[in-house]
């Protein structure tokens, strides 16, 4: 989509024109867990564009349709319960519908949980622009036994109101001629609702105490004559808005504070409105209800969450290489064709070396471990649409009370598991500036997507049948890691302002294949993109540090401007079991983009196709030839997990909690990475190696003398 628009109408200009030209603007809006974006989606399909919203770190989505004769530009909010903004991204919310930029909103529904809904309904009926009630999920309502008459809702609101089912894609065209229709006819306030208690005409849907409706009407002639909504900002002042308070100072010293009388004068209209319109009783959601049972017991509910992401593990592993395996004979036969084509037409040597040894070993070595990740985003985007990852968050707020914070701050590490980025600008649903800082140092201890392509290399190498667990302890490790992290901060800080943890619990449903499609295609989108752009110049750098060294063009590696590098850096490593110039360097070429360490060992050891049994194999006997054992592969791993992220990773914090924060967090991560694997090395080189019991941590079997036998033996 492109960033130029289409010239807007001035605001409060709701003429109907007829040509192509005018742009409509329609801002989508509802509570968390909705359907919202699966409704965006389904009108928007692969017509989006990211953004941040002026000057905030907020991302926006927004999308172009053309109907009726007209371009329609949506826009997706995020998330909220109410206006009265508390979050970085409810205040986002807030000020866009707040804003001249909109012209209709359509306010996203739960059906099944109406009256948890109405509350920002009321409110934004009450702020006067045009809306459209969108009731999504009429499945489910239908489904539970739930008659609602419509109808009479639509009377007492005096506005729209449209059933769909967004994952379905049933009543799109209503609804957005209902939008369109609310557009024409302008200002929502025309539309006067039907008595709510059938005895007396309201003027308004929320009407509050006679005293409160006083103050309202005083301060609505108060207010300047071009306030675009007094109703709402009378309201406002008396519930003491912030915003509203500094932008009317001298209104807000006579304002009397009301905010909990007008907050139960909404629930008021609420449990007026719901026996009108709710004719059906709600059949119990025993299904959920027995499976929160369970899953929500304090011990239980933590060792279920495990045990589902050592399934999701086994499944990216399992299944995942199964996969690999066509891609591998595939890229292999690319390669050989590519090399063949290019001696026959004479190319040079060094030639043929960047293309084969160094480009497409790079960027081929990471392609094969394409099937593994995208098992892990369709496992994680199913957890994510069925409704189980605010149960986590649910269950871990006992544990990370105790550390200093909500059980919401846990979302974001989970987040951590797709990738690092998504991760830190999660952290902004956090009301606490200090929550923030704390999840954005710790997220990136967090096995991402791209640390898994490093798992299943070394592990695969090393660790035989019990490669899929000792990547699976990687994930362990950043969980606690990360949790320790957090406890030894809050032993530091006497802060006292804990907030109560207030997070709603969706009912579980059948996840929607089109919302699964979409953030599987965006994410394995992303993860080409760095096969195509970051891994393919390192890779081409890598080839030239290697092939290059301070006489010119060279045929020993171990004379590389690569190598001087690697043993620049090696010596600190040496500690910790990697003081090989190769890893140093291959590290180093991490901090670009982690998959990069995959592509970076294949360059560095000449692999043409590493993640292959042949390529792997050869790898090994390279990696056993200087030393390099399980244990060191393990450590290896480690560090891996513990030390700095990718750049994009430490531009988003730069972004989110500036450039003090990112450095931090640098010097905290790489201190980590190297103490923690300084003390594994130290302990597995002494112990572990010298008792045969406990030689099948690392796949070797004991000897007679006490050592360990079978170190080399690779296991595919």
């Amino acid at each position: 989509m492109s960033e130029q628009h289409a010239p807007k109408a001035a605001a409060g200009d709701f003429r109907m024109s007829q040509t192509p030209a005018e742009e409509l603007t329609i801002a989508f809006i509802g509570n968390p867990n909705c359907g919202k974006t699966t409704l965006f989606n389904a009108y928007t399909g692969a017509n989006l564009k990211v953004a941040n919203w002026p000057g905030v770190t907020v991302e926006r989505v927004e999308g172009a349709i053309e109907s009726h004769g007209r371009k329609i530009r949506l826009v997706d909010l995020p998330g909220t319960y109410s206006l009265s903004s508390y979050t970085m991204e409810e205040q986002v919310s807030r000020q866009f519908i707040l804003s001249d930029q909109v012209d209709v909103v359509v306010d996203v529904a739960d059906a099944s949980s109406l009256e948890r809904s109405l509350y920002l309904t009321l409110q934004l009926i009450e702020l006067g622009k045009p809306v459209v009630l969108a009731l999504n999920m009429m499945d489910i309502v239908e489904k539970r036994g739930i008659d609602l008459d419509l109808h009479r809702l639509q009377e007492l609101l005096g506005i729209p109101v449209v059933p769909v089912v967004a994952r379905k894609k049933k009543g799109l065209r209503t609804l957005l001629h209902a939008a369109l229709h609310q557009h024409e006819d302008g200002d929502a306030s025309n539309h006067r609702p039907r008595a709510v208690d059938r005895e007396a005409e309201l003027e308004h849907v929320t009407e509050y105490a006679a005293d409160i409706e006083a103050h309202i009407r005083d301060l609505e002639q108060k207010l300047p004559a071009d306030t675009a909504n007094p109703r709402y900002a009378a309201v406002g002042l008396l519930e003491h808005d912030p915003e509203l308070m500094t932008l009317y100072p001298d209104l807000s010293r006579e304002a009397p504070d009301f905010s909990d009388r007008i907050i139960n004068g909404k629930y008021d209209a609420i449990e007026r409105i719901m026996p009108e319109v709710l004719l059906g009783k709600e059949a119990s959601d025993t299904f959920t209800d027995k499976v929160d049972d369970i899953v929500l017991r304090p011990v239980w509910g933590i060792l279920i969450f495990l045990g589902i992401m050592g399934l999701v593990f086994a499944l990216t592993f399992n299944v995942g290489d199964w996969l690999s395996a066509w891609l591998e004979e595939l890229i292999d036969w690319f390669t050989q064709g590519v090399g063949s084509l290019l001696e026959g037409v004479h190319t040079s040597d060094w030639v043929i070396s960047l293309v084969c040894d160094g480009i497409i070993s790079g960027v081929g070595g990471i392609l094969t471990f394409l099937p593994n990740v995208t098992i892990l985003f369709i496992a994680l985007a199913f957890l994510e649409d069925s409704g189980y990852m605010s149960r986590v968050a649910y269950v871990m707020n006992d544990i990370m009370e105790r550390l200093g914070l909500s059980g919401r701050a846990f979302i974001p590490m989970v987040l951590g598991f797709g990738c690092t980025v998504p991760a830190v600008m999660a952290s902004r649903t956090l009301e606490s500036r200090r929550d923030r800082f704390r999840v954005m140092l710790v997220t990136p201890f967090m096995s991402c997507s791209a640390k898994l392509p490093i798992y299943i290399l070394f592990s695969g190498m090393f660790f035989g049948s019990n490669a899929m667990w000792a990547a699976y302890s990687m994930y362990l490790i950043g969980i606690l890691m990360a949790l320790l992290i957090t406890w030894l901060l809050h032993l530091t800080d006497r802060y006292e302002g804990m907030q109560p943890l207030l997070i709603e619990l969706p009912a579980y449903k059948r996840p929607s294949a089109y919302t699964i499609y979409v953030y599987v295609r965006d994410k394995v989108k992303d993860f080409l993109t760095k096969a195509g752009t970051t891994i393919f110049v390192a890779s081409i750098l890598l080839w030239l540090l290697l092939h290059l060294g301070p006489s010119g063009m060279i045929e020993d590696v171990s004379r590389s401007f690569a190598a001087v590098i690697g043993r620049g850096l090696s010596w600190i490593l040496v500690p910790c079991g990697l003081g090989f110039w190769q890893i140093a360097v291959a590290l180093l070429a991490g901090i670009s983009a982690k998959e990069v360490v995959v592509s970076s060992t294949a360059v560095l050891f000449g692999i043409a196709n590493v993640n292959s049994f042949g390529g792997m194999q050869q790898l090994h006997q390279e990696l056993l030839q200087i030393g390099f054992g399980p244990l060191n592969a393990w450590c290896m791993m480690l560090f891996c997990l513990l030390y700095v992220p990718c750049l994009a990773a430490l531009a988003t914090i730069r972004r989110e909690g500036g450039a003090r924060q990112m450095i931090a967090g640098i010097l905290l991560q790489l201190g980590v990475a190297w103490v923690t694997t300084f003390a594994v090395w130290q302990i597995g080189d002494k112990y572990v190696v010298a008792f045969p019991s406990e030689c099948f941590l690392f796949g070797r079997t004991g000897s007679a003398d006490g050592g360990c036998v079978g170190a080399g033996d690779f296991i595919p």
